[in-house]
């Protein structure tokens, strides 16, 4: 058998680019290759329905959703070399690209609509089909002008974490050699790890300062406390993701945690303070930092985050007046005039005028559900209903994208919250409260949250298939078959899941999310209010990071994210530093860096790929935890595989040749 040699990406693929100096994909642009075939789009839509009903059920039922893009990378790989299938390389990325559809849809879906039962209203399939639907195409179509801006202008400038992830598996699955044996070592390792926290608990998932006496204490009195995720996919996340940004992400959280939380608590510590109406009793004082952060200061940081999409909006001005020149020039050439001959295969997407009509008939058809669909009272409140959608969908679009561009991580729940409080005050303000309120809010809120959704997860396949070389247009253009597949098993899963087990009462779904949007929308439609003042807060906090040349979006997500999930992309990024600056020789450090990559990567394709393995396990009720044991000694004993698969990624990175 012939041995096969490994294949890479080129050397600028993840830097910036010299003056003059142009990005080549491995598949060259003035080639045709095999992407779009009958395979590529069968096992496509194939894993649309397998992971949207795996990811719809599980998220629900245990309250832990998983990623998909990567297993069915993983799926993809294995798929196309067992059947012998030749140019799969192409193919894999548009399996991918349509499959990718179900876990964007199903955090839209599964963060609003279950939201409309436990509030103990009801809504049919088809509202929640359209919901989704609706939202995922409008996702795509306001993405699609961006997408030169966010995968070809800004090429070296994002880290791309997810993107950099999915697609070493793709390459290393297509050339094999040794990249790939890096990246299925790193796999294992990593997978086996975060199977051993998260399945059998043989140490804590998080250390805390807490685990100390002193720290505790401290936490107590001045709620000061510092967490770190011991996770290997997380700390992969961060390696990928770089130093400079884990480091802003990371002062993100410790105002937060080290400066805003304990100075909530030294000011109002012993006052009882219900900013949204939702029946809080307990004294600022008497809450753990983390109940703080919950309904306090994590507000602070939906404020900043869109303050700063805000911020970028304006910014790109400059990107969206040459989006809308391309789509009035393009309405005004004539009939057969174009000029697609001169564009490079791999820069190709649909046409502009192809786009704003579909953003027209889409914005159209949202307005017919909402009118015709039992959604709201009337025309009016209609014409509402898409200005909401139309406006915040288009402007957090953006958002979304640079969210998952820099972290990997789309704040999609705190977009969602902002766009609930939104809708519901513009909602009262036209006479539709109460429960037909909280209905028409849930599904507007819906359409929003799946396009913000879509569109995060769809720069992640274009930036993929940049990278790769497949061409734009066709990842665009069945994007949307992908879209409707997923919104229509979702919608029969929640329906199902409903009827079988409930949101509310007992052995009911879990549904985290969908609870956090009812607590929120409930008090809005009643009479409550905002936390203006909290939201006021992370606005000026975005302006002065704006003024100071600080990535704004990027601190702002650490003050949204959990401190325990930020840390260990600071180590992480440390990781990459420290292997890519040993040596004098900067090709030996580059090999390094490139190595690390690997790793990084196969961590996170294993820690994925294995969490659908433990949430199946715990749906099933096979218990393998080691309660008793992880509560007495899991924190203490945990920093000794943390170290451990430090001193692996370390190691094995440094060990490279040129």
């Amino acid at each position: 058998m012939e041995e096969r040699k490994n294949i890479s990406l080129p050397e600028n693929a993840h830097r910036e680019l010299k003056p003059g100096e142009n990005y080549t994909p491995l598949l060259k642009p003035e080639q045709n290759h095999p992407e779009v075939t009958p395979y590529s789009v069968s096992m496509g839509l194939l894993m649309v329905v397998i992971f949207s009903a795996a990811a719809a059920y599980l998220g629900l039922k245990v309250g832990q959703v998983f990623e998909a893009a990567i297993p069915i990378a993983i799926i993809a790989v294995g798929m196309t070399g067992a059947l012998g299938k030749k140019g799969g390389l192409g193919q894999n990325v548009i399996i991918q690209s349509i499959g990718a559809c179900s876990g964007a849809i199903v955090a839209g879906a599964i963060f609003t609509l279950p939201a409309i039962y436990i509030l103990g209203l009801d809504v049919n399939f088809w509202q929640m089909f359209f919901s989704s639907l609706l939202g995922g195409v409008l996702g795509i179509l306001f993405l699609i002008p961006f997408r030169k801006y966010f995968v070809k202008e800004m090429h070296g400038k994002y880290p791309f974490p997810e993107a950099t992830a999915t697609t070493q598996v793709l390459v290393s699955g297509e050339g094999g050699g040794n990249n790939a044996k890096t990246l299925l070592s790193a796999g294992i390792v990593g997978g086996l790890y975060d199977f051993i926290v998260a399945t059998f608990g043989a140490w804590s998932e998080t250390l805390s300062t807490t685990v100390m006496h002193w720290g505790q204490t401290v936490a107590d009195k001045a709620k000061v406390v510092l967490k770190l995720n011991t996770g290997a996919a997380v700390l992969g996340l961060g390696y990928i993701i770089g130093l400079k940004y884990s480091f802003i992400i990371c002062c993100g959280s410790f105002l937060v945690w080290l400066v805003i939380i304990p100075l909530i608590n030294l000011i109002w510590g012993g006052q009882v303070i219900d900013l949204m109406g939702t029946g809080i009793t307990q004294t600022i004082g008497q809450m753990a930092p983390e109940q703080i952060f919950k309904e306090y200061a994590r507000h602070i940081g939906i404020g900043g985050i869109a303050t700063a999409g805000i911020i970028g909006i304006i910014k790109s001005a400059g990107v969206i007046k040459s989006a809308v020149g391309l789509a009035t020039s393009e309405f005004k050439k004539k009939p057969g005039e174009s000029e697609a001959e001169s564009v490079a295969r791999t820069d190709m997407d649909l046409p502009m005028k192809t786009v704003v009509t579909g953003i027209v008939v889409a914005l159209l058809a949202v307005f017919a559900f909402f009118a015709f669909g039992g959604v709201v009272n009337n025309v009016w409140q209609a014409l509402v209903g898409v200005a909401i959608v139309a406006v915040i969908a288009f402007l957090f679009t953006t958002v979304a994208a640079n969210a998952i561009a820099i972290v990997g991580s789309n704040p999609v729940s705190g977009m969602t919250i902002m766009t609930l409080i939104i809708t519901a005050l513009v909602l009262v303000a036209v006479g539709l409260k109460g429960n037909a309120g909280m209905v028409a809010a849930m599904v507007i809120g819906g359409v929003v949250c799946t396009a913000l959704s879509v569109a995060g997860a769809f720069i992640t396949d274009l930036k993929i298939g940049y990278w790769i070389g497949t061409t734009p247009a066709k990842q665009e253009g069945w994007k949307f078959l992908g879209t409707l597949v997923a919104a229509a098993t979702v919608g029969g899963v929640m329906m199902i899941l409903n009827k079988t087990y409930g949101f509310v009462g007992e052995n009911a779904l879990v549904a985290p999310q969908a609870n956090a949007m009812a607590a929120v929308i409930q008090p809005m439609m009643n009479g409550g209010n905002a936390p203006w003042l909290l939201y006021g807060i992370g606005a000026v906090i975005a302006l002065i990071l704006n003024f100071c040349g600080v990535p704004a979006l990027a601190f702002c997500l650490g003050m949204f994210i959990p401190l325990d999930l930020n840390l260990p992309l600071l180590v992480g990024g440390a990781v990459a530093w420290f292997v890519s600056t040993r040596s004098k020789d900067a090709e030996v450090n580059n090999a390094r860096l490139e190595k690390g990559t690997l790793i990084a990567s196969g961590f996170i394709a294993g820690g994925a790929l294995m969490g659908v393995v433990s949430a199946i396990l715990k749906f099933a009720n096979v218990d393998l935890w080691m309660g008793a044991w992880n509560a007495q000694y899991g924190e203490a004993v945990a920093i000794i595989p943390f170290i451990a698969i430090l001193a692996y990624m370390i190691i094995a990175s440094k060990t490279t040749k040129k």
